[in-house]
């Protein structure tokens, strides 16, 4: 983030960040933080789990439908447009 104006002009792309406080503007990353919720508790220290746990939930997440998605998967949406690349 401290780069963020240097991408911009390397990229011709605004950015944006989200006011502190304001949870609304985050709502991907709140989604996220939900489901996650679902598997580790809040405080929970992630070097408890195994790399293989980790790697579980996090393509347990990546095959789930969202209707953000026209409820394709995001391993979906990603394996189309790295086939089209």
């Amino acid at each position: 983030m401290a780069e963020h104006r240097a991408f911009a002009a390397a990229t011709n792309f605004d950015v944006y960040f989200a006011d502190a406080g304001a949870p609304w503007q985050r709502g991907s990353n709140e989604n996220t933080n939900g489901l996650l919720r679902q598997y580790f508790p809040r405080g929970t220290d992630l070097e408890a789990h195994s790399v293989d746990k980790l790697l579980a939930v996090a393509e347990e997440l990546n095959d789930r439908p969202r209707k953000s998605l026209d409820w394709d998967t995001p391993a979906e949406r990603l394996s189309a447009l790295l086939e089209v690349s």
